[in-house]
């Protein structure tokens, strides 16, 4: 039996990696300070991920950080700028060479007001974490979660403290597992997996050595090379640092531990091709054990379902998916956010459980999508190979469209998308102006100015949800307060072109699909929940009928 729990927390997170961290930092700027551990004494010093999209920048900026993510970036901070190189080795005749930033040329200012960021995971971490710290957020390294078991009212947790092995309980109202790959909170849960599983086991580690010669007065950003085993890449790191991966085969007996300093260099000068290459020692990578070779799988699966009871999954607990295309850490981090403004309300007791429902129904689609066009840019940069008509690069990142969920969705207005996707399946064309605004997509981003300041209509999202409306919009306008207050929520109301918000461009209203006496609905997430084109003969009531069914409210008698 379960020993009576010592500590309480409202949220307790398993695992402390990008995706954990902020899922802490998110609640925490919520008002809920949950209890995040970590089996390891601190953060993993090695890059892993190298840049966070624009989307995942959005996300950042809304939680305050994308300042100091910018400040902090690596050296390589104009990854977008840089060469993608597909060759033998990297001395040899290029196969393929392209600018790493015409990926996404239709990511422009006028879609986004953020851009890539390049910045290591490691150092992502300590900012995430430091973030979240400051807010209320308890962080505990060097403890793992032993077993856990839940009942209708929470979760019992046993936790362990990897230094002394002093054992502690817990009692938390949810637990989230963010313990990646092989989650030890899925398996517990009886949570399957579905999908390819292991695609490559591979070795990692950080060198540094002069390659003026084989770059050739190339920029490289990223470079994929078939010696000494195809799927080897390198990155740059900064100055005459870099970033080295290739693969290794269990089926064939290798075993990580085979990776001495002497291979990792043989494996560095076959993929430089360079036999002599001067490689001046490599770098300790693992904190907790000084080991200077860093492994780990690249796979693609997705967890059946999201949630058991109180237990819930993010980031690679949820899903796994290869590198390609820098959606790994970024699909998490949105998983984060999404879930995070969903269990605080659920907590604050302003919205009823069944919010948390729409979790699974709006995240595992976009997962199940990004998996299968994360494979398929591997295949394509790895074999050569063509594009099969997918998606651009931004729809994958800025078109998600969900289906069903914590919002109310619209009949199809027809659009079609031309890049390969059908209605519902999670990615629409980013851009078609039909799709827009629409229930279910990222609300658009237009410049705004808000009393004398320019910003982005995004600005406007991350905390409580928020009303916009018309410039003749005022009947919505003046039923919002009542509605919210009738509901005890919070509801920030903005109306566009009014006295303190001004849309200078005046494209607003087309932006976002309505007339200038509509409104939109924008969840803490920047995602549309709800729009009407024009007036209603009774706002207050449609508010609150709106309201209640986007949060599992009872409409209030």
């Amino acid at each position: 039996m379960t020993p009576a729990p010592t500590e309480q927390t409202p949220v307790l997170i398993v695992g402390g990696a990008v995706v954990g961290l902020s899922t802490a930092l998110f609640l925490a700027r919520r008002g809920i300070r949950p209890l995040l551990v970590e089996r390891h004494p601190g953060a993993l010093g090695h890059p892993r991920a190298r840049v966070i999209n624009p989307r995942t920048v959005e996300v950042f900026r809304a939680a305050g950080l994308e300042e100091e993510i910018f400040a902090d970036r690596s050296l390589t901070s104009e990854l977008s700028e840089k060469l993608m190189v597909r060759a033998e080795t990297l001395a040899g005749p290029e196969i393929f060479s392209a600018p790493m930033q015409d990926e996404a040329p239709e990511l422009t200012s006028e879609v986004t007001p953020c851009t890539w960021c390049s910045i290591d995971q490691d150092r992502l971490e300590r900012l995430v974490a430091r973030r979240a710290a400051e807010l209320g957020a308890e962080l505990r390294w060097s403890t793992e979660l032993v077993g856990f078991e839940q009942d209708e009212d929470g979760v019992t947790a046993t936790l362990r403290d990897t230094a002394t092995g002093a054992e502690t309980t817990v009692r938390t109202q949810y637990l989230i597992g963010a313990d990646g790959v092989r989650s030890a909170v899925r398996e517990a849960a009886g949570i399957a997996v579905e999908g390819p599983g292991t695609l490559i086991h591979t070795v990692s580690v950080v060198f540094k050595a002069d390659l003026t010669e084989p770059l050739r007065g190339r920029d490289l950003g990223l470079g994929y090379f078939d010696r000494p085993d195809t799927g080897t890449l390198l990155m740059p790191l900064d100055g005459s640092r870099w970033v080295f991966y290739t693969p290794y085969h269990p089926e064939r007996g290798e075993r990580l531990e085979d990776f001495d300093e002497a291979r990792c260099v043989e494996a560095i000068r076959a993929a430089i091709g360079v036999p002599d290459l001067a490689v001046e020692g490599l770098e300790v990578q693992v904190e907790k054990t000084g080991q200077k070779i860093l492994g780990f799988e690249i796979s693609a699966g997705l967890a059946e379902r999201y949630r058991q009871g109180r237990v819930l999954l993010v980031g690679d607990a949820a899903h796994t998916m290869p590198p390609t295309g820098a959606f790994g850490a970024a699909t998490g981090i949105q998983d984060a956010d999404n879930l995070a403004w969903k269990l605080a309300s659920v907590l604050h007791r302003t919205a009823g459980p069944g919010l948390l429902d729409s979790y699974e129904a709006e995240r595992r689609p976009v997962a199940r999508f990004t998996i299968d066009y994360a494979l398929a840019e591997l295949q394509e940069r790895s074999h050569d190979e063509g594009s099969d008509g997918r998606p651009s690069y931004a729809a994958a990142i800025l078109g998600q469209l969900y289906p069903s969920g914590a919002l109310l969705p619209e009949a199809a207005d027809g659009a079609e998308s031309g890049d390969g996707t059908e209605e519902g399946t999670g990615l629409p064309p980013a851009l078609d102006p039909r799709v827009l605004g629409r229930p279910g997509t990222r609300a658009p981003h237009v410049t705004v100015r808000c009393r004398g300041k320019e910003l982005s209509a995004l600005d406007l999202f991350g905390e409580a949800p928020v009303l916009l409306t018309g410039p003749d919009g005022t009947g919505w306008e003046h039923a919002a307060g009542p509605a919210a207050q009738r509901l005890g929520i919070d509801l920030d109301v903005y109306r566009i072109g009014g006295e303190f918000v001004t849309d200078p461009a005046g494209d607003w209203a087309s932006r976002y699909g309505v007339d200038a006496d509509g409104a939109v609905l924008v969840r803490p997430d920047g995602f549309v929940a709800w729009r009407s084109a024009g007036a209603a003969d009774e706002p207050q009531a449609r508010l609150e009928e709106v309201l209640a069914q986007v949060l599992d409210r009872a409409p209030h008698a």
